[in-house]
Protein backbone atom coordinates (compact mmCIF):
# COMPACT_ATOMS: atom_id res chain seq x y z
CA UNK A 1 0.00 0.00 0.00
CA UNK A 2 2.78 2.42 0.99
CA UNK A 3 4.69 1.56 -2.16
CA UNK A 4 1.63 2.26 -4.32
CA UNK A 5 1.12 5.60 -2.57
CA UNK A 6 4.76 6.50 -3.15
CA UNK A 7 4.44 5.66 -6.86
CA UNK A 8 1.30 7.81 -7.15
CA UNK A 9 3.05 10.72 -5.41
CA UNK A 10 6.08 10.42 -7.69
CA UNK A 11 3.84 10.36 -10.76
CA UNK A 12 1.97 13.44 -9.54
CA UNK A 13 5.29 15.22 -8.88
CA UNK A 14 6.59 14.27 -12.32
CA UNK A 15 3.38 15.52 -13.92
CA UNK A 16 3.55 18.78 -11.99
CA UNK A 17 7.16 19.40 -12.98
CA UNK A 18 6.37 18.50 -16.60
CA UNK A 19 3.57 21.07 -16.58
CA UNK A 20 5.96 23.65 -15.14
CA UNK A 21 8.24 23.07 -18.13
CA UNK A 22 5.53 23.58 -20.76
CA UNK A 23 3.23 26.14 -19.12
CA UNK A 24 3.14 29.78 -20.34
CA UNK A 25 5.96 31.87 -18.90
CA UNK A 26 4.27 34.43 -16.63
CA UNK A 27 7.19 36.17 -14.98
CA UNK A 28 5.55 38.97 -13.00
CA UNK A 29 2.41 39.80 -11.08
CA UNK A 30 -0.12 41.87 -13.02
CA UNK A 31 -1.84 44.50 -10.90
CA UNK A 32 -4.33 47.22 -11.75
CA UNK A 33 -1.68 49.82 -12.57
CA UNK A 34 -1.03 48.16 -15.91
CA UNK A 35 -3.84 45.59 -16.23
CA UNK A 36 -5.95 48.18 -18.06
CA UNK A 37 -5.03 50.72 -20.74
CA UNK A 38 -5.19 54.46 -20.09
CA UNK A 39 -8.81 55.54 -20.59
CA UNK A 40 -9.08 58.35 -23.17
CA UNK A 41 -12.89 58.60 -23.39
CA UNK A 42 -12.85 62.02 -21.67
CA UNK A 43 -10.43 63.59 -24.18
CA UNK A 44 -11.35 67.25 -24.83
CA UNK A 45 -11.63 68.30 -28.47
CA UNK A 46 -8.62 70.58 -28.25
CA UNK A 47 -6.31 67.53 -27.84
CA UNK A 48 -7.40 66.05 -31.17
CA UNK A 49 -6.52 62.39 -31.65
CA UNK A 50 -3.80 62.43 -28.95
CA UNK A 51 -1.04 61.74 -31.47
CA UNK A 52 2.49 63.06 -30.95
CA UNK A 53 2.03 65.15 -34.09
CA UNK A 54 -0.86 67.02 -32.44
CA UNK A 55 1.41 67.84 -29.48
CA UNK A 56 4.19 68.97 -31.82
CA UNK A 57 2.00 71.81 -33.08
CA UNK A 58 2.79 73.63 -29.81
CA UNK A 59 5.69 71.63 -28.31
CA UNK A 60 7.97 71.06 -31.31
CA UNK A 61 11.24 70.83 -29.34
CA UNK A 62 9.86 68.18 -26.99
CA UNK A 63 8.47 66.24 -29.95
CA UNK A 64 11.84 66.33 -31.73
CA UNK A 65 13.52 64.90 -28.62
CA UNK A 66 10.87 62.21 -28.16
CA UNK A 67 11.37 61.00 -31.75
CA UNK A 68 15.00 60.06 -30.94
CA UNK A 69 14.04 57.83 -28.01
CA UNK A 70 13.43 54.15 -27.40
CA UNK A 71 10.06 55.20 -25.92
CA UNK A 72 8.93 56.28 -29.38
CA UNK A 73 9.93 52.82 -30.67
CA UNK A 74 8.37 50.89 -27.79
CA UNK A 75 6.02 49.09 -30.21
CA UNK A 76 8.01 49.08 -33.45
CA UNK A 77 11.43 48.14 -32.05
CA UNK A 78 12.53 44.99 -33.95
CA UNK A 79 13.95 43.31 -30.84
CA UNK A 80 10.77 43.87 -28.84
CA UNK A 81 8.61 42.53 -31.66
CA UNK A 82 10.82 39.45 -32.12
CA UNK A 83 11.00 38.71 -28.39
CA UNK A 84 7.27 39.37 -27.90
CA UNK A 85 6.28 37.04 -30.71
CA UNK A 86 8.67 34.37 -29.40
CA UNK A 87 6.93 34.56 -26.01
CA UNK A 88 3.48 34.04 -27.57
CA UNK A 89 2.58 37.74 -27.94
CA UNK A 90 1.31 38.13 -24.37
CA UNK A 91 -1.46 40.72 -24.28
CA UNK A 92 -0.20 42.29 -21.04
CA UNK A 93 2.97 43.57 -22.76
CA UNK A 94 0.83 45.87 -24.90
CA UNK A 95 -0.33 47.81 -21.86
CA UNK A 96 3.12 49.29 -21.18
CA UNK A 97 4.49 49.37 -24.73
CA UNK A 98 1.26 50.98 -26.04
CA UNK A 99 -0.50 52.29 -22.90
CA UNK A 100 -3.50 54.15 -24.41
CA UNK A 101 -6.82 52.40 -25.05
CA UNK A 102 -6.83 53.83 -28.59
CA UNK A 103 -3.53 52.02 -29.21
CA UNK A 104 -5.13 48.63 -28.48
CA UNK A 105 -6.74 46.61 -31.29
CA UNK A 106 -9.04 45.09 -28.68
CA UNK A 107 -10.90 46.36 -25.64
CA UNK A 108 -10.21 44.65 -22.32
CA UNK A 109 -13.59 43.70 -20.86
CA UNK A 110 -12.14 41.76 -17.95
CA UNK A 111 -10.00 38.73 -17.12
CA UNK A 112 -10.87 35.06 -16.93
CA UNK A 113 -8.22 34.45 -14.28
CA UNK A 114 -7.36 36.24 -11.05
CA UNK A 115 -3.73 36.69 -12.21
CA UNK A 116 -4.94 38.80 -15.18
CA UNK A 117 -3.02 36.91 -17.87
CA UNK A 118 -6.11 35.72 -19.78
CA UNK A 119 -8.08 38.80 -20.91
CA UNK A 120 -11.62 38.91 -22.23
CA UNK A 121 -11.35 40.97 -25.42
CA UNK A 122 -13.55 42.44 -28.10
CA UNK A 123 -12.71 44.49 -31.19
CA UNK A 124 -11.91 48.12 -30.44
CA UNK A 125 -13.71 50.52 -32.85
CA UNK A 126 -11.46 53.38 -31.68
CA UNK A 127 -8.21 51.54 -32.46
CA UNK A 128 -5.64 53.71 -34.24
CA UNK A 129 -2.74 51.85 -35.92
CA UNK A 130 -0.95 55.20 -36.36
CA UNK A 131 -1.15 55.87 -32.62
CA UNK A 132 -0.11 52.29 -31.82
CA UNK A 133 3.09 52.73 -33.84
CA UNK A 134 4.01 55.73 -31.69
CA UNK A 135 4.61 53.43 -28.72
CA UNK A 136 5.02 55.40 -25.50
CA UNK A 137 3.72 58.57 -27.07
CA UNK A 138 3.22 61.96 -25.39
CA UNK A 139 -0.28 61.16 -24.12
CA UNK A 140 0.87 57.83 -22.68
CA UNK A 141 2.70 59.79 -19.97
CA UNK A 142 0.88 63.13 -19.92
CA UNK A 143 -2.81 62.28 -20.41
CA UNK A 144 -4.98 61.28 -17.44
CA UNK A 145 -8.75 61.68 -16.97
CA UNK A 146 -9.26 64.34 -19.62
CA UNK A 147 -6.31 66.48 -18.50
CA UNK A 148 -2.65 66.91 -19.35
CA UNK A 149 -0.53 66.17 -16.29
CA UNK A 150 2.86 67.70 -15.61
CA UNK A 151 4.90 69.62 -13.06
CA UNK A 152 3.13 72.96 -13.67
CA UNK A 153 -0.47 73.97 -13.08
CA UNK A 154 -1.10 77.59 -14.15
CA UNK A 155 0.36 77.74 -17.68
CA UNK A 156 -2.62 79.32 -19.47
CA UNK A 157 -2.65 76.25 -21.74
CA UNK A 158 -5.58 75.80 -24.15
CA UNK A 159 -6.20 72.35 -22.64
CA UNK A 160 -7.03 71.31 -19.04
CA UNK A 161 -3.95 70.63 -16.87
CA UNK A 162 -3.28 68.92 -13.57
CA UNK A 163 -0.12 69.24 -11.49
CA UNK A 164 1.58 66.04 -10.37
CA UNK A 165 2.87 65.52 -6.84
CA UNK A 166 6.08 64.25 -8.42
CA UNK A 167 7.04 63.88 -12.10
CA UNK A 168 8.22 60.35 -11.27
CA UNK A 169 4.57 59.31 -10.93
CA UNK A 170 4.32 58.69 -14.66
CA UNK A 171 7.50 56.55 -14.64
CA UNK A 172 6.31 54.09 -12.02
CA UNK A 173 3.20 53.08 -13.94
CA UNK A 174 5.40 50.75 -16.00
CA UNK A 175 8.84 50.70 -14.41
CA UNK A 176 7.72 49.23 -11.09
CA UNK A 177 6.73 45.87 -12.61
CA UNK A 178 7.64 43.10 -10.17
CA UNK A 179 6.09 40.19 -8.33
CA UNK A 180 6.14 37.73 -5.46
CA UNK A 181 4.47 34.33 -5.76
CA UNK A 182 4.89 30.96 -4.09
CA UNK A 183 5.23 29.15 -7.43
CA UNK A 184 7.74 31.53 -8.98
CA UNK A 185 10.27 32.21 -6.22
CA UNK A 186 11.34 35.39 -7.94
CA UNK A 187 11.98 38.60 -6.06
CA UNK A 188 13.15 40.86 -8.88
CA UNK A 189 11.57 43.35 -11.27
CA UNK A 190 11.73 41.92 -14.81
CA UNK A 191 10.83 45.19 -16.53
CA UNK A 192 11.26 47.81 -13.81
CA UNK A 193 13.86 49.44 -11.61
CA UNK A 194 11.93 50.90 -8.66
CA UNK A 195 12.58 47.85 -6.46
CA UNK A 196 16.31 48.13 -7.15
CA UNK A 197 16.37 51.83 -6.28
CA UNK A 198 14.45 51.43 -3.02
CA UNK A 199 16.63 48.48 -2.03
CA UNK A 200 19.78 50.51 -2.69
CA UNK A 201 18.39 53.45 -0.70
CA UNK A 202 18.16 51.24 2.36
CA UNK A 203 21.75 50.04 2.08
CA UNK A 204 25.06 51.68 2.90
CA UNK A 205 28.35 50.73 1.25
CA UNK A 206 30.40 48.08 3.05
CA UNK A 207 33.82 49.00 4.44
CA UNK A 208 35.39 46.99 1.61
CA UNK A 209 33.36 48.93 -0.96
CA UNK A 210 34.31 52.24 0.66
CA UNK A 211 37.98 51.32 0.49
CA UNK A 212 37.67 50.59 -3.23
CA UNK A 213 35.74 53.81 -3.83
CA UNK A 214 38.45 55.93 -2.22
CA UNK A 215 40.77 54.77 -5.03
CA UNK A 216 38.35 56.01 -7.67
CA UNK A 217 36.60 59.13 -6.46
CA UNK A 218 37.68 62.68 -5.79
CA UNK A 219 37.08 63.93 -2.19
CA UNK A 220 34.05 65.90 -3.41
CA UNK A 221 32.55 62.85 -5.11
CA UNK A 222 33.24 60.69 -2.07
CA UNK A 223 31.17 63.03 0.13
CA UNK A 224 28.07 62.00 -1.85
CA UNK A 225 28.49 58.29 -1.10
CA UNK A 226 25.55 56.99 0.87
CA UNK A 227 23.81 60.37 0.97
CA UNK A 228 20.92 59.41 -1.33
CA UNK A 229 17.42 59.81 0.05
CA UNK A 230 16.31 57.10 2.48
CA UNK A 231 12.83 58.39 3.27
CA UNK A 232 9.93 55.95 3.26
CA UNK A 233 6.26 56.69 2.83
CA UNK A 234 3.42 56.93 0.37
CA UNK A 235 3.20 59.27 -2.59
CA UNK A 236 1.17 59.22 -5.79
CA UNK A 237 -0.27 55.91 -6.91
CA UNK A 238 2.25 53.46 -5.39
CA UNK A 239 1.87 52.61 -1.70
CA UNK A 240 5.02 52.32 0.36
CA UNK A 241 7.34 54.00 -2.15
CA UNK A 242 8.52 57.60 -1.86
CA UNK A 243 8.21 58.40 -5.55
CA UNK A 244 9.80 61.84 -5.28
CA UNK A 245 13.06 60.32 -4.01
CA UNK A 246 13.49 57.82 -6.85
CA UNK A 247 15.40 60.25 -9.07
CA UNK A 248 14.03 58.98 -12.41
CA UNK A 249 13.55 62.31 -14.19
CA UNK A 250 16.55 63.91 -12.49
CA UNK A 251 18.81 61.41 -14.23
CA UNK A 252 17.02 60.47 -17.45
CA UNK A 253 15.46 63.87 -18.23
CA UNK A 254 18.17 66.54 -17.81
CA UNK A 255 17.15 70.12 -17.05
CA UNK A 256 17.01 72.68 -19.87
CA UNK A 257 16.00 76.36 -19.73
CA UNK A 258 13.54 77.02 -22.55
CA UNK A 259 9.90 77.86 -23.20
CA UNK A 260 7.24 75.17 -23.17
CA UNK A 261 5.89 76.60 -26.42
CA UNK A 262 7.47 78.81 -29.06
CA UNK A 263 7.56 82.40 -27.80
CA UNK A 264 6.54 81.34 -24.30
CA UNK A 265 8.14 82.06 -20.92
CA UNK A 266 11.67 80.67 -20.55
CA UNK A 267 11.67 78.31 -17.56
CA UNK A 268 13.22 75.11 -16.25
CA UNK A 269 11.99 72.16 -18.31
CA UNK A 270 13.07 68.56 -18.69
CA UNK A 271 14.60 67.16 -21.87
CA UNK A 272 12.51 64.25 -23.13
CA UNK A 273 15.43 61.92 -23.86
CA UNK A 274 15.28 58.94 -21.46
CA UNK A 275 18.69 57.65 -22.45
CA UNK A 276 19.61 54.30 -20.90
CA UNK A 277 21.24 51.00 -21.77
CA UNK A 278 21.10 51.63 -25.52
CA UNK A 279 23.25 54.74 -25.14
CA UNK A 280 27.01 54.20 -24.49
CA UNK A 281 27.50 57.68 -23.04
CA UNK A 282 24.72 57.16 -20.49
CA UNK A 283 26.24 53.86 -19.33
CA UNK A 284 29.68 55.49 -19.07
CA UNK A 285 28.21 58.19 -16.82
CA UNK A 286 26.96 55.50 -14.45
CA UNK A 287 30.41 53.94 -14.01
CA UNK A 288 33.71 55.15 -12.59
CA UNK A 289 36.60 53.00 -13.86
CA UNK A 290 40.35 52.84 -13.19
CA UNK A 291 43.03 50.53 -14.57
CA UNK A 292 46.58 50.69 -13.21
CA UNK A 293 49.49 48.65 -11.93
CA UNK A 294 49.46 47.57 -8.30
CA UNK A 295 52.65 47.87 -6.28
CA UNK A 296 54.14 44.47 -5.47
CA UNK A 297 56.92 43.41 -3.13
CA UNK A 298 57.81 40.48 -5.38
CA UNK A 299 59.86 41.44 -8.43
CA UNK A 300 59.13 38.41 -10.63
CA UNK A 301 55.43 39.20 -11.20
CA UNK A 302 53.63 42.41 -12.09
CA UNK A 303 49.96 42.85 -11.23
CA UNK A 304 47.45 45.15 -12.94
CA UNK A 305 44.12 45.96 -11.39
CA UNK A 306 40.83 47.08 -12.94
CA UNK A 307 38.40 48.75 -10.55
CA UNK A 308 34.89 49.76 -11.57
CA UNK A 309 32.06 51.13 -9.48
CA UNK A 310 28.46 52.20 -9.95
CA UNK A 311 28.69 55.84 -8.91
CA UNK A 312 26.08 57.34 -11.23
CA UNK A 313 22.98 55.14 -11.27
CA UNK A 314 20.56 54.76 -8.35
CA UNK A 315 19.58 51.32 -9.68
CA UNK A 316 21.79 48.35 -10.54
CA UNK A 317 24.08 48.39 -13.57
CA UNK A 318 23.02 46.85 -15.87
CA UNK A 319 19.30 47.08 -15.13
CA UNK A 320 16.09 46.11 -16.91
CA UNK A 321 15.77 42.83 -18.78
CA UNK A 322 18.06 40.04 -17.49
CA UNK A 323 19.39 39.69 -21.07
CA UNK A 324 21.71 42.64 -20.42
CA UNK A 325 25.18 42.21 -18.93
CA UNK A 326 28.66 43.72 -18.74
CA UNK A 327 31.69 41.73 -19.91
CA UNK A 328 35.16 42.52 -18.53
CA UNK A 329 38.21 41.47 -20.57
CA UNK A 330 41.80 41.61 -19.25
CA UNK A 331 44.45 40.75 -21.84
CA UNK A 332 48.19 40.34 -22.36
CA UNK A 333 49.22 41.53 -25.84
CA UNK A 334 52.39 41.09 -27.92
CA UNK A 335 53.93 43.57 -30.39
CA UNK A 336 51.41 42.64 -33.09
CA UNK A 337 48.49 43.09 -30.66
CA UNK A 338 47.99 39.32 -30.62
CA UNK A 339 46.34 38.09 -27.44
CA UNK A 340 48.75 35.92 -25.42
CA UNK A 341 46.48 35.45 -22.43
CA UNK A 342 43.01 36.68 -21.47
CA UNK A 343 40.64 36.68 -18.51
CA UNK A 344 36.84 37.12 -18.83
CA UNK A 345 34.42 38.24 -16.11
CA UNK A 346 30.66 38.60 -16.52
CA UNK A 347 28.56 41.08 -14.53
CA UNK A 348 24.96 39.94 -14.82
CA UNK A 349 21.84 38.47 -13.24
CA UNK A 350 21.52 34.72 -13.66
CA UNK A 351 17.99 33.33 -13.58
CA UNK A 352 16.64 29.79 -13.78
CA UNK A 353 13.34 30.06 -15.67
CA UNK A 354 11.97 26.51 -15.50
CA UNK A 355 10.49 24.54 -13.80
CA UNK A 356 10.47 27.48 -11.34
CA UNK A 357 11.70 31.03 -11.75
CA UNK A 358 14.61 31.35 -9.36
CA UNK A 359 17.00 34.30 -9.16
CA UNK A 360 20.15 32.20 -8.76
CA UNK A 361 22.80 34.87 -8.33
CA UNK A 362 23.37 38.48 -9.20
CA UNK A 363 26.80 40.01 -9.79
CA UNK A 364 25.54 43.35 -11.13
CA UNK A 365 26.66 46.59 -9.50
CA UNK A 366 24.32 48.24 -6.96
CA UNK A 367 24.87 51.93 -6.34
CA UNK A 368 28.16 52.77 -4.59
CA UNK A 369 29.45 49.21 -5.02
CA UNK A 370 32.84 48.55 -6.60
CA UNK A 371 34.49 45.49 -8.14
CA UNK A 372 38.17 44.74 -8.70
CA UNK A 373 39.75 42.35 -11.19
CA UNK A 374 43.47 41.54 -11.43
CA UNK A 375 45.77 40.35 -14.17
CA UNK A 376 49.23 38.96 -13.39
CA UNK A 377 52.13 39.28 -15.80
CA UNK A 378 54.89 36.68 -15.21
CA UNK A 379 58.49 37.81 -15.52
CA UNK A 380 59.09 35.49 -18.50
CA UNK A 381 56.05 36.75 -20.46
CA UNK A 382 56.47 37.89 -24.06
CA UNK A 383 53.73 40.50 -23.59
CA UNK A 384 54.57 44.13 -24.31
CA UNK A 385 51.34 45.63 -22.93
CA UNK A 386 48.22 44.85 -20.93
CA UNK A 387 44.70 45.81 -21.89
CA UNK A 388 41.41 46.21 -20.06
CA UNK A 389 38.15 46.35 -21.97
CA UNK A 390 34.54 46.53 -20.73
CA UNK A 391 31.62 45.90 -23.08
CA UNK A 392 27.89 46.40 -22.48
CA UNK A 393 25.76 43.61 -23.96
CA UNK A 394 22.10 44.29 -24.69
CA UNK A 395 21.54 40.66 -25.54
CA UNK A 396 23.49 37.40 -25.38
CA UNK A 397 24.35 35.83 -28.73
CA UNK A 398 22.73 32.56 -27.60
CA UNK A 399 19.45 34.35 -26.89
CA UNK A 400 19.64 36.23 -30.19
CA UNK A 401 19.91 32.93 -32.07
CA UNK A 402 17.20 31.27 -30.01
CA UNK A 403 14.56 33.89 -30.77
CA UNK A 404 15.90 34.36 -34.32
CA UNK A 405 16.47 38.07 -33.89
CA UNK A 406 18.00 39.40 -37.10
CA UNK A 407 19.53 42.55 -35.70
CA UNK A 408 20.65 45.33 -38.02
CA UNK A 409 22.40 47.24 -35.21
CA UNK A 410 25.08 45.92 -32.80
CA UNK A 411 23.88 44.11 -29.67
CA UNK A 412 26.96 45.14 -27.67
CA UNK A 413 29.34 48.08 -27.51
CA UNK A 414 32.52 49.28 -25.81
CA UNK A 415 32.25 51.15 -22.52
CA UNK A 416 35.94 51.29 -21.55
CA UNK A 417 39.31 50.37 -23.03
CA UNK A 418 42.82 51.13 -21.82
CA UNK A 419 46.25 49.75 -22.67
CA UNK A 420 49.35 50.04 -20.45
CA UNK A 421 52.80 49.37 -21.94
CA UNK A 422 55.01 46.94 -20.01
CA UNK A 423 58.13 49.09 -19.86
CA UNK A 424 60.02 50.04 -16.72
CA UNK A 425 58.40 53.44 -16.62
CA UNK A 426 54.94 51.96 -16.31
CA UNK A 427 55.59 51.10 -12.66
CA UNK A 428 55.60 54.80 -11.76
CA UNK A 429 51.82 54.92 -12.13
CA UNK A 430 51.26 51.96 -9.81
CA UNK A 431 48.60 52.15 -7.12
Amino acid sequence: MKRRLLVVMLLLLAGFLAWRFIRPMNIFVVDDRFAWPVDTTQTPEVLGNLSAGECAACHQTFYDEWRTTIHSQAWTDPYFQTDWQFDNAQHICRLCHTPLDRQQPHKVLGYRDKDKWDPILEDNPDFSPELQHQGVTCAACHYRDGKIVGVLDNTHAPHPVRKLESPNEVCVRCHIVEGERWDAFFRFPPCGTVAEITRTQQQTPSSEALQKLTQLLTPEQFKQVGQQETRKGTSGEIAGVDIASLGCVQCHMPLAKRPLVKGGVVRNTRQHLWRGGHDPEMVKKALTIAFAEVKQTEEDTRVFQLTLANTGAAHYVPTGTPDRYLMVHLRLLDKQNKVLDERHYTIKRTVMWRPFIVDLWDTRLPRWQARQYRLEVPANSNAVKVEAEIRYHLLAESRRKRIDYKNTTPIHYEVFRKQIPLDAGARKGAL
